[in-house]
């Protein structure tokens, strides 16, 4: 399969570009396309034949449940039961943006976006190239982030290049994405909302504007069938072993220097403060706070390959805000967590 590729401005979306991809879109094709998370691979969501499009380009399991994409609140509710009232409010506060919604579903999508359950992961992105081509294919589109599973999520279009050329039939490039980690998922099905996913929108935004909200133990359990993208397999994994590492640079370096007496070349990711204290193969410094090394996190982990390093350390983060987000990647990518 030939991929086309457009280069679409954020700021002034190509009319002629947008109507191609769209039209493939609407032809049973496959596409991918900016979001201010990451970038999605977009298909028809009512249509089971362009949604399996999905799943073969990734290597995805069709037991893990897709989100789907729309542009506005009424295209929103002709895919679900009545909303909740606490979902109204979500709504009105915090969308267009990084937040998905857990609603009943009302069947007008393809059973293999809900991996067949009674529920739809349903969101309203904040890019106006998301938002454009949501309205001119005027269809819902399952999107999960466009990328081979399980590898890390693609936060510019060389990212889904090099996972998926050939293997879709188109790709919109509008540069870097903005948040960098995916969207927070919350279930509003039941009495009170539960995070499913950790992600662009923190617990502390939304009990300020709904109340309590709960966060599901079972974030890391794989034994059940998932409610929301991000509860089963391994997600975002580098191509090498990665260890998270807590504690102050001195650590970390003790732990470099050790390794690489072992005969390890050794990648590092950390704060740019702790990044400007060590010495190893590769230092990636993420960013001073935790927004900026939210946006960097992904193509760090990209940038280490086999071949090029051996191991990679990773300092761990608060988990206020979006650290929780932070450290769930992290969390499901490492391969081992240091203790001591």
């Amino acid at each position: 399969m030939q991929t086309k590729r457009w280069n679409i401005q954020k700021e002034q979306p190509d009319q002629q570009a947008i109507k191609e991809a769209a039209e493939l879109l609407q032809n049973g094709q496959t596409v991918a396309f900016p979001t201010e998370t990451v970038y999605g691979l977009g298909a028809d969501a009512t249509d089971e034949s362009a949604v399996s499009g999905i799943f073969r380009a990734k290597g995805r399991p069709e037991d893990n449940p897709l989100i789907a994409h729309v542009a506005t609140k009424n295209q929103l509710r002709s895919l679900v039961k009545p909303l909740p009232d606490v979902a109204e409010k979500l709504i009105d506060v915090f969308t267009p943006g990084p937040l998905t919604l857990v609603l009943s579903n009302n069947g007008v999508c393809a059973d293999n976006v809900t991996a067949g359950l009674s529920t739809i992961g349903i969101r309203i992105p904040d890019h106006s190239v998301a938002q454009t081509l949501l309205k001119t294919c005027n269809i819902p589109l399952a999107a999960p982030s466009a990328n081979i599973s399980g590898k890390p999520s693609p936060t510019n279009a060389d990212h889904v290049w090099t996972d998926l050329q050939g293997k879709i039939a188109g790709l919109i490039d509008s540069g870097a994405t903005g948040v960098g980690v995916e969207s927070t998922v919350i279930d509003c099905t039941q009495e009170i909302p539960v995070i499913l996913r950790p992600g662009g929108i923190t617990k502390e935004q939304l009990e300020t504007a709904i109340g309590p909200v709960m966060v599901d133990p079972a974030l890391a359990n794989t034994a059940e069938n998932p409610k929301a993208p991000g509860m089963k397999y391994t997600h975002y994994a580098p191509e090498v072993p990665m260890w998270l590492v807590p504690g102050k640079a001195e650590r970390l370096q003790a732990i470099i220097d050790r390794e690489q007496g072992a005969q390890k070349r050794i990648g590092v990711m950390a704060s740019t403060e702790t990044a400007n204290k060590l010495q190893a193969e590769r230092v990636i410094p993420l960013g001073s706070d935790l927004q900026q090394i939210a946006s960097n996190l992904y193509g760090a982990l990209r940038v280490f390959k086999n071949g090029n390093v051996d191991l990679i350390l990773c300092e761990t983060f608060s988990k206020s805000d979006i650290g929780q987000a932070i450290m769930n990647r992290l969390e499901k990518a490492a391969t081992e967590y240091v203790e001591n």
